[in-house]
């Protein structure tokens, strides 16, 4: 799908205009669940701060998932880190579009530097969802995919349904650039929380992706 496609029509739904062809729904944690699923050989997944990362951990304990504490937008620049320090480890970021929004810059370098082993997923559910649900410029006016492209990530698209999350998944896995995923979110709050411990949190992932 091109950009203009992807922002020429849009519907209004819980606070959205969505994207052509985003016009579905979904769960985050249902989406995490999905992914984690395929994740069989030692893929690092970085959680964004909030909701994002709560539902990662809820979807499973895996050694090499990394959760963010208070640390707004970084999720895309530290995966970027990892990515680059073990090319050959698979590396998903997950991130929402406020967190995204505040840190743009980062897709740039990530297009400039051309990991072929990162993905980026971002849940859209145009809200700030922990501080209060504030609308995001993502409710209205900003296409998270198209800016994701326009910045060099090429291979970016919005997830039509769940089995088109899990075919740009399957596709991200074998992919040989970096990659974008954003998928229309609804506004459920996360299933579990994380365990708030930064020092456990970075040793258990380090020993993950075997730096200990």
């Amino acid at each position: 799908m091109t950009i203009k496609k992807q922002t020429a029509s849009r519907v209004a739904t819980s606070g959205h205009t969505p994207v052509a062809g985003n016009d579905k729904i979904m769960n985050r944690y249902d989406l995490i669940c999905r992914l984690t699923a395929r994740l069989t050989h030692g893929e690092a997944v970085i959680g964004g701060i909030g909701n994002t990362n709560f539902d990662l951990s809820a979807a499973g304990a895996r050694p090499e998932n990394f959760y963010m504490l208070g640390s707004m937008g970084l999720a895309c620049p530290i995966a970027l880190g990892v990515a680059i320090a073990q090319p050959q480890r698979r590396v998903f970021a997950l991130e929402g579009d406020g967190s995204l929004l505040m840190q743009l810059g980062c897709l740039a370098t990530i297009a400039q530097r051309a990991p072929k082993n990162l993905c980026i997923i971002v849940f859209d559910n145009g809200v700030y969802q922990i501080t209060g649900a504030q609308p995001t410029p993502a409710a209205g006016v900003a296409d998270i995919a198209a800016l994701a492209a326009a910045s060099g990530v090429a291979a970016s698209a919005w997830a039509a349904d769940e089995a088109d999350f899990e075919r740009l998944v399957d596709q991200a896995l074998g992919a040989a650039a970096p990659s974008l995923i954003a998928v229309r979110i609804d506004a459920q709050p996360a299933v579990g929380a994380t365990d708030r411990d930064p020092v456990q949190i970075r040793e258990r992932f380090m020993r993950g992706i075997g730096v200990r």
